[in-house]
């Protein structure tokens, strides 16, 4: 009697490893907007110059994407990975030592551009490891770490400044990222080097994995122009691209104005303070989770791909919008609530890297992710310079003007531009 060899579920502990990342990177992009108010005030830096530091990471963040969607077609992820993330946490703890404004901007510089490659790095596991029916919930579940490590581990963060002061917050998640490079290095291997068995290699396979990428059996492809020029050609690339730019313009704000807002511009005490800031991130994490699984359950329930991947994104940008209702309240409390309800439609949209993996071209995925978020995070420069001068002048409300707009234009994005969805040849 032959025995059927059970699959093994090897892939649940890659997409734990994977939300460690996640965390981190957004704690370490995330990190100088907690320091920004006492930074600020000991440096003597004013709003529109914190602007510049603070929109510093995303100029070679961006800038780096399409040359990173390169490399991570190139060099496996076992070694790029810990080598960026070592690297960009030594530079975080150096941020701890700076003591000018050209300092800090140039270490934002450093900092952006190693984490450049790791999104792309990320979408290329996650292809490799999972079938397509369950990529949007292992991307909703690793994305949600960029909300739900700021929401627990921020409130800590401020404590600690407010004890240690503001150059203690560097030097600790420096050293937590220099200690999960190696952790990452040690443990991860591609599907077919894994403990994963042979069924659960077949698993993936068959159900649309791409097991290859990111392994020595896969042949690199030169560098052609024609590459370039095809992840630039296709209207549904571009809608994808927009609509992503309109996700990440809400996230930057809650990533580098939200805390100097709600201290400098609503006057609540910094002992409440981590509370607030910490409900909204709360909310973005149930958005997130709730998007990834939801579309995964309406894929497996007869659904087309594109409704199932794009009603959650949809939905959570008009929910984006609502942010602009913090405007028109006075109290804390429904501050909190019109920010929370943003974030949380904020998740819902965040899972827009299931789009490039259904639709990047097969030999193209790490440069198709590479221009994906470039194109997204250059709101990282927008969005912190926008708030930046609009503080300084007085008129930072029409801050969440912007942020709503761009939010509606995005979700229009996804409705009148991408049309059908499926990969590009």
């Amino acid at each position: 009697m032959t025995v059927i060899e059970k699959p093994t579920k090897h892939r649940r502990l890659v997409m734990l490893m994977i939300f460690v990342c996640v965390a981190i990177t957004f704690l370490d992009r995330g990190n100088i907007s907690l320091t920004a108010p006492l930074m600020g005030k000991e440096l003597g830096i004013d709003p529109e110059h914190m602007g510049w530091i603070l929109s510093g990471f995303s100029w070679t963040y961006a800038l780096f994407q399409i040359p990173s969607g390169w490399l991570v077609d190139r060099i496996r992820p076992r070694y790029f990975y810990p080598a960026i993330l070592i690297l960009w946490s030594v530079a975080t703890v150096f941020l701890g030592i700076a003591g000018s404004f050209i300092a800090l901007f140039c270490l934002r510089l450093l900092i952006g551009a190693l984490e450049a490659p790791s999104y792309p790095i990320n979408n290329q596991v996650v292809t490799s490891w999972f079938p397509d029916r369950e990529r949007a919930g292992a991307i909703g579940f690793y994305t949600s770490a960029q909300f739900l490590g700021l929401a627990f581990l921020q409130p800590l963060l401020l404590q600690l400044e407010a004890v240690h002061g503001w150059r203690s917050v560097f030097y600790i998640t420096g050293l937590g990222g220099l200690v999960w490079g190696l952790v990452w290095w040690l443990c991860y291997r591609n599907p077919r080097d894994s403990r994963a068995n042979a069924a659960e290699v077949e698993l993936i396979s068959s159900g649309g994995g791409l097991v290859d990428l990111g392994s020595d059996s896969k042949a690199k492809r030169p560098f052609s122009w024609d590459d370039m020029f095809t992840v630039f050609k296709y209207r549904k690339l571009w809608g994808v691209y927009i609509g992503q730019f309109a996700v990440t313009s809400c996230q930057w704000f809650f990533l580098t104005w939200f805390p100097t807002y709600l201290i400098t511009y609503r006057h609540l005490s910094v002992p409440k303070t981590p509370l607030y800031v910490a409900i909204p991130f709360l909310a973005a994490f149930v958005g997130v989770q709730l998007a990834g699984f939801a579309s995964d359950r309406m894929l497996r329930s007869g659904l087309s791909l594109g409704v199932a991947r794009k009603t959650p994104i949809i939905i959570g940008l008009f929910l984006s919008a609502s942010i602009v209702g913090a405007n028109f309240v006075d109290s804390p409390e429904a501050v909190i609530a019109f920010m929370a309800l943003a974030f949380f439609g904020n998740g819902l949209a965040s899972i827009g890297w299931s789009l490039i993996s259904h639709v990047a071209p097969r030999h193209l995925i790490g440069l198709t992710g590479g221009t994906f978020n470039c194109i997204s995070n250059l709101s990282g420069i927008s969005t912190p310079l926008v708030f930046g001068y609009l503080a300084q002048t007085g008129h930072i409300a029409v801050g969440f003007v912007y942020v709503s707009t761009i939010a509606v234009i995005g979700a229009l994005s996804y409705i009148l531009v991408i049309g059908k969805l499926e990969r590009v040849e």
